[in-house]
Parts: structure tokens; C-alpha cells; sequence
């Protein structure tokens, strides 16, 4: 009797998994890394472990429907609302699922190894091996690049919150707060001057005041440049629809033509432009948002016989 019920628990395991899992569907895979890795790689909170056959074995006892459920209520334990992820439909948190129990196609570097992982054999026969999607980016072997999809990572992961407190499962994620704001290249991927620009965010000017207006000053500072590099311009409208003044001025800047030495080295050690630039900031690899002018054309003097 044992064995028979081992095996029904075994094949429900098994009819959750179908093959078409292994094409990633709805995008699980990408779901797991963004919003569920960071509990259910490492077992946070008791949470079932990515692959884990007997742990989730055991919670598929009350079927599918009611983890899909369970997922989408959040749990007393920690897990927020549909993980965090407040912009999932239910496809999406039962494929998500689906792909944990399973071990997905391609487990991260949180998750254990596929080959660790025990799965029921009536599940190994129920799903042929996934083969692995060839890469679209063409040098994500290059270990000087950054790892792709790894910006606004869940507060867990952000190096910032301690990820043992409880609390710090209740955060927003990044990725969910920003969906809506329009889109950069650079930094996190928000263009923040654009999303000012819209009235998308509303910038707390005074932190006493909320009802205290932000003290704009509509100026650029143009630094002229060696080489071919075109000149910087900085512009104070931008960043005083942010920050008061005393935030840069005179610690980080002397308010000063000609006072303070500004170079690409100190602003990669972290200092003048680099205090805010690579931290809160786009980084300084995009070049061409702080280079913006062009260079006045040089002119040759006319000389007469």
C-alpha cells in the first residue's frame, strides 16, 4: 500500500512536469532568477529548495491548483503575494512552479545541480531531458562582462538588506517598482530624467516638509576637454530637481571657476562625479550622456600676401 501511494504521489509530481516545461513556459525560468531563487535556491524560511524532489513531493500532496493558490495568497511565513511579483497571472505562478518542483532546464548558481537532484523516476520517464536553449548573447562567456539580468535584484540579494531578517521579504522588488517607468540602456535601466520629466516620481524635496517645493536651478556648467572627446556639460536642472545644493557644494565641489580638478581616475576611485556616478547614477561607461557637445569647430585665420 505504501509503494502504491509513494508511486500516485510520485506520478502527480510527474503530470505537473509535462514536457513542454522544458521550452521554459511563460518564462519561468527568467521568473525563478528574478523573484523566487532567492528563497527557493538557498531554502529560506524552510522554503521548498529548487528541485527538490522530496520537499516538494510533499507539498504536492494538496495538488497543483492549491500551491498555484497557495503562491498567489502569499504565505504566513514570509512569502509575499505571488512572491513579489505582483504583475504574474496565474499561468505564470503555476509554470514557476512547476519548473521548481522539476529542477528547470538550466538551474542557476543559486539552485543545486541538475545532477543533485533525486527526481522520482516515474517523473524521469514521464519528461525527456531538456536540452539547453543555444545563448543569444553571442559573449555571455566573456567573464569581464557583467552576467545579463542581474540589475534590480530582489532586496535578498542586493547586498544592501539582510536577507536572515523576515522583513526583508516583505520589500518590493525593484523590478516591479520600476516596470512602469521608461526604459534606459544604462545603470538599473530607468531613465530617471525621462520618469522626472513625465511627473512619474515625485522627488520628496525636504525630508520635514512633504509639501516643500524642490529649489530648481536651470544651469549648465560646460568643462572643456583635451583630445577629441567632446566637451562635458553638467546640468544643474537635473540635479537639483533631486538634490539641494548642500549635497554637493562644497564638500564634493568647490562653487569656484577653476577650483576644483576634475579627471576620469578620481571619478572611478569614487571621487567628484563618482561619489553618486556608479553607485546611485548611471555608470561612467556611458560616455555620452555626461560628453554632450560637440567641439566648436576650429577655425584657420585668414592670411593675406
Amino acid at each position: 500500500m505504501r509503494h502504491l501511494l509513494l508511486a500516485a504521489l510520485a506520478s502527480l509530481v510527474a503530470l505537473a512536469l509535462p514536457a513542454a516545461q522544458a521550452q521554459d513556459k511563460n518564462g519561468a525560468k527568467a521568473i525563478y532568477e528574478s523573484a523566487c531563487a532567492a528563497c527557493h535556491g538557498a531554502g529560506i524560511l524552510n522554503a521548498p529548495k529548487f528541485g527538490d524532489s522530496a520537499a516538494w513531493t510533499a507539498r504536492a500532496k494538496v495538488g497543483l491548483d492549491a500551491l498555484v493558490k497557495s503562491a498567489i495568497a502569499g504565505t504566513a511565513k514570509g512569502m509575499p503575494p505571488k512572491g513579489g511579483r505582483v504583475d504574474l497571472n496565474d499561468g505564470q505562478i503555476r509554470s514557476v512552479i512547476e519548473y521548481m518542483m522539476a529542477g528547470g532546464a538550466a538551474p542557476t548558481a543559486a539552485a543545486p545541480a541538475a545532477s543533485a537532484v533525486a527526481v522520482p523516476a516515474v517523473a524521469r520517464s514521464a519528461a525527456p531531458a531538456p536540452t539547453p536553449a543555444p545563448s543569444a548573447e553571442v559573449n555571455a562567456f566573456n567573464r569581464l562582462l557583467k552576467p545579463l539580468g542581474r540589475f534590480n535584484r530582489p532586496a535578498v540579494e542586493s547586498g544592501i538588506h539582510d536577507p536572515a531578517n523576515d522583513m526583508t521579504l516583505q520589500l518590493q522588488p525593484p523590478a516591479v517598482a520600476f516596470a512602469t517607468l521608461p526604459k534606459s540602456q544604462a545603470g538599473n535601466h530607468v531613465d530617471w530624467v525621462k520618469a522626472l520629466d513625465a511627473k512619474a516620481l515625485a522627488p520628496r524635496w525636504d525630508r520635514n516638509d512633504p509639501a516643500a517645493n524642490a529649489i530648481v536651478m536651470d544651469l549648465n556648467i560646460v568643462r572643456e576637454v583635451k583630445g577629441s572627446m567632446p566637451d562635458v556639460v553638467y546640468p544643474h536642472k537635473q540635479h537639483t530637481e533631486w538634490l539641494d545644493c548642500s549635497n554637493c557644494h562644497p564638500a564634493i565641489f568647490v562653487p569656484q571657476k577653476g577650483a576644483n580638478q576634475i579627471s576620469m581616475a578620481s571619478i572611478l576611485l569614487g571621487q567628484k562625479c563618482g561619489v553618486c556616478h556608479g553607485k546611485v547614477a548611471f555608470p561612467v561607461s556611458e560616455c555620452r550622456l555626461c560628453h554632450s557637445r560637440k567641439k566648436a569647430a576650429a577655425t584657420t585665420a585668414e592670411v593675406k600676401p
